[in-house]
């Protein structure tokens, strides 16, 4: 189905990767089938906000928290999960995403991803935030949404 993609994916669909949650089985075969699957130096943050957010909510416990990070980085330096690195360059990007795209409830955080997506050349998106995709697609990228 993914034969050769090479996505960025934003936290949205890796939340469902790593936890269970509606689509997480949609989400599991769609990432094994991507040639590379990409997220960003600002994703390990998220995703580390993401598990503390959850625990806090008691929807996680310690442990599980503790051991999906782990997974989360293991994934990365096995090489499961490309990691691109964030720069400067990215914010001033980001800053005149949320110019460009007015018309848009664009958060921080997502004009960072799509800043770092579109630097780094991807064509395609994968997430489960609406909101999101819609910037997205408005900017040009082919979306996969969950």
């Amino acid at each position: 189905m993914n034969d050769n993609y090479n996505v960025y994916l934003d936290t949205s669909v890796l939340a469902k990767w790593y936890l269970s949650e509606s689509n997480s089985e949609r989400v599991a075969e769609y990432i094994i089938g991507l040639n590379q699957a990409a997220v960003s130096t600002l994703t390990k943050t998220e995703m580390r906000c993401l598990l503390a957010r959850r625990k806090r909510m008691q929807e996680i416990s310690s442990e599980l928290e503790a051991q999906i990070y782990a997974t989360f980085l293991d994934d990365i330096s096995q090489g499961h999960l490309s990691l691109y690195k964030v720069a400067d360059k990215h914010l001033e990007s980001a800053s005149n995403l949320i110019s460009i795209l007015p018309n848009y409830s664009l958060r921080t955080l997502d004009a960072m991803h799509l800043a770092i997506a579109q630097h780094y050349g991807f064509k395609t998106c994968a997430t489960a935030d609406k909101l999101f995709a819609k910037a997205a697609e408005a900017m040009g990228f082919k979306v996969d949404e969950f």
